[in-house]
């Protein structure tokens, strides 16, 4: 099963809360768009490393906030550190939680054995959102986000596409099943049409 979508705050209890003018350390383009949409006051500054490191960067002073993946703190029984941030209010990253299994596509016995342990709803939800990125031209240096809900073998999806700045943002949500993502598809291709000529540089044009 997927981990939790969601991203915490460190350093603030909400968005509101981070102070004026805060320096807010990340390297991800969507959380740094999708906070300075937010709260444009706010000062990013470059934040790389594993969980650890970063933590250890905002001890250090060299920041005041930074955000991390709640995924990757569960995982480290870190629960507690950070405040969690609504993933219908401020939406993930693509895929963000789960965990997927590479292998070569004739390897049958490998398939099946991993087939065994594959969680459907989980995997219909990251398969709709890596259709959508796909779709978008988008990858890890996209501002991105997207949120999808597997219920009954129908997907629901919503996405937003950030200017870097945060300024602007295009937002769609779409229904459909698991069995077609031509649906997906469209969606993508309606998103890269409404974009307004400030935004068109930065989707449409990638491959993953």
């Amino acid at each position: 099963p997927r981990e939790d979508k969601a991203d915490q705050l460190v350093g603030a209890s909400s968005l509101d809360d981070i102070p004026e003018e805060a320096i807010v350390g990340t390297s991800a383009p969507r959380r740094a768009a999708q906070l300075l949409h937010f709260r444009p006051d706010c000062r990013i500054v470059s934040f790389r490393g594993n969980v650890a490191t970063r933590l250890s960067k905002l001890q250090r002073g060299e920041a005041d906030c930074t955000l991390l993946a709640s995924a990757g703190l569960n995982r480290l029984n870190e629960q507690k550190i950070g405040s969690r941030l609504d993933p219908n209010i401020w939406l993930p990253a693509p895929a963000q939680g789960a965990i997927g299994i590479e292998c070569r596509a004739n390897d049958y016995k490998t398939k099946e054995i991993i087939g065994s342990i594959n969680h459907l709803p989980s995997f219909e939800e990251v398969m709709g959102e890596r259709t959508l990125l796909r779709a978008l031209g988008g990858n890890c240096h996209s501002p991105i986000a997207m949120i999808t809900n597997y219920r009954h073998t129908e997907l629901h999806l919503r996405c937003v596409l950030f200017s870097p700045d945060g300024a602007e943002r295009i937002e769609a949500h779409a229904d459909g099943t698991v069995e077609e993502h031509d649906w997906i598809k469209k969606m993508g291709e309606d998103l890269i049409a409404s974009l307004p000529p400030s935004m068109s540089s930065y989707f449409g044009t990638n491959t993953i």
